[in-house]
């Protein structure tokens, strides 16, 4: 499959509906001669997926997702293991070198790969060879404006790659200086997964990182044991052992969160950058599927935004352009006239800034305003009732609250949104017994919502895409009772209307 790293949603419901489905072709950038290499590996190359669309998904979907891969079990046991998780940790670990060309500019090329892919025909070594194209590009988006460094301050960031199919794989970067005397380049250990969990796979970097200290070699058999490991259910741990000379075999434990569909975001770095005002008036404009691109100085700031914002949509996914560090080859991607998320360096900032409207939001430190460009009724688009509850809600919010106390009280803020607002969904689509697809009622739908502010919302809301798609896949599901936190926060809502309802009475 030709990895077009394509943000869109794929084409074509579940159920047979047409969708119009917007696209942004980044083919028709004209890159200079010399991008011509990165241009032909990223030939359909238009936008990312948010990396955690099926993770959220499967929340409410009945079955989890579960895609396997190529490569065979080392034995039965594992291999069992593999088959109840449907998952391998990852597919394969890269370093990204940045090399000198004879023009004397540095270029990303990847020196080292783990598993190599052995047996392959031609047609799959070509595709193999766009990919790693691909992420040599995403590790180092700055293109070659590098220079030796005596000092880099290491960090950690994802991206997603997004197959022709829609079938997507993320990629978790940690860029670092190599060991060594004098000035020289950094580079980048780049791990590739079907899974969506950045906590665990920066605990993984960590322990590679350790390893690179003492030898290349010592990586292969942790990430050997590693990729032989059953990946581990929400809330359980798996144990990898790993032998390191003079310390002996050590026991590395990996735990996934118990709360599986945030286990890919970390909340801190957008309450860090934002106050609570903000965030809300940046939802308010991923709800309306608007233009929305971010600014930051460090990539990991704006992997962790990026993908933070697009959380708080949860139940509903993103389904247009979403690229959490737009390589500096593809900055024309923001005359895009279509819905995106973006993350832009700042160096590049004044690209984006004469661009009309959009929202440009800086999250730099030093930043004299935080919204550059807006539309200007950014903080009008929620019902207002809504938006205050959801802001009183944050202020629960601790200065130093862990990654899970922050994950419990934003879920607390923003899920009871579209709880009170779509919540009532079920009850308007309608299913014959011949076991065809439900049909969703619209009109009914908003019609029944009393508030007056709120029903505006939702007619604009069920014009959205990431409606459109969420509605189609539930009349698709049987009538059976849905499943998830969505699904449970709106059983237990009813029942506390019911009870109201009750005492009035």
């Amino acid at each position: 499959m030709d990895p077009t790293l394509t943000g869109e949603q794929p084409q074509g419901a579940a159920n047979g509906k047409e969708r119009n489905t917007p696209s942004c072709d980044l083919s028709t950038v004209q890159p200079s001669e010399d991008e011509e290499v990165e241009r032909g590996a990223l030939k359909r190359l238009s936008t990312m997926w948010s990396s955690f669309r099926c993770k959220l998904n499967r929340d409410w979907v009945k079955e989890p997702c579960q895609e396997s891969l190529d490569s065979a079990p080392a034995d039965t046991t594992a291999r069992e293991q593999r088959y109840m998780s449907g998952q391998y940790f990852f597919e394969y670990l890269v370093v990204v070198s940045l090399k000198k060309s004879k023009e004397g500019a540095y270029e990303p090329q990847i020196t080292y790969q783990f598993p190599k892919r052995d047996g392959m025909v031609r047609f799959q070594r070509e595709e193999e060879e766009k990919t790693l194209k691909a992420i040599t590009l995403f590790c180092f988006p700055e293109g070659i404006s590098w220079a030796p460094l005596t000092e880099y301050h290491s960090e950690t960031f994802s991206f997603v790659l997004t197959e022709i199919d829609g079938s997507r794989r993320n990629g978790y970067c940690r860029r670092l200086l190599p060991h060594g005397n004098g000035a020289r380049p950094p580079e980048a250990f780049c791990i590739i997964s079907r899974l969506a969990c950045f906590g665990l796979f920066s605990k993984i970097f960590d322990e590679v990182e350790k390893r690179h200290q003492i030898s290349m070699a010592m990586i292969y058999p942790f990430m050997q044991s590693l990729r032989e490991a059953a990946f581990p259910a929400p809330g359980n741990t798996v144990k990898i052992k790993s032998f390191i000379p003079d310390k002996g075999t050590e026991i590395i434990s990996l735990t996934r969160p118990l709360d599986s569909w945030l286990e890919h975001v970390d909340f801190r770095t957008l309450f860090r950058c934002l106050t609570n005002e903000e965030v809300v008036l940046v939802f308010a404009a991923a709800v309306m599927e608007r233009r929305i691109v971010f600014i930051a100085v460090e990539l990991s700031t704006l992997s962790q935004v990026i993908h933070a914002v697009a959380a708080l949509l949860y139940p509903f996914t993103w389904q247009h352009t979403f690229i959490s560090i737009v390589p500096e080859i593809l900055i024309d991607v923001v005359m895009a006239p279509t819905p995106y998320l973006l993350g832009v360096q700042k160096r590049l900032m004044e690209q984006v800034t004469d661009q009309t409207d959009l929202l440009v939001v800086d999250l730099s430190e030093d930043r004299k305003d935080t919204f550059l460009v807006q539309i200007g009724d950014e903080n009008s688009l929620l019902p207002p009732k809504l938006q205050d509850e959801i802001l009183q809600a944050l202020r629960n919010r601790k200065e130093k609250a862990t990654v899970e106390e922050l994950n419990r009280v934003v879920s607390e803020a923003f899920l009871p949104f579209f709880v009170k607002t779509v919540g009532h969904f079920a009850l308007y689509v309608t299913r014959n017994s011949s076991g065809q697809p439900g049909v969703f009622q619209s009109r009914a739908f908003y019609k029944a919502i009393k508030s007056k502010t709120t029903r505006h919302f939702v007619k604009k809301f069920l014009q959205t895409q990431m409606f459109d798609l969420f509605i189609q896949e539930v009349e698709q599901q049987p009538a059976s009772p849905q499943q998830g936190i969505f699904h449970k926060k709106i059983v237990e809502y009813q029942e506390q209307k019911r009870k109201e309802k009750a005492k009035r009475h």
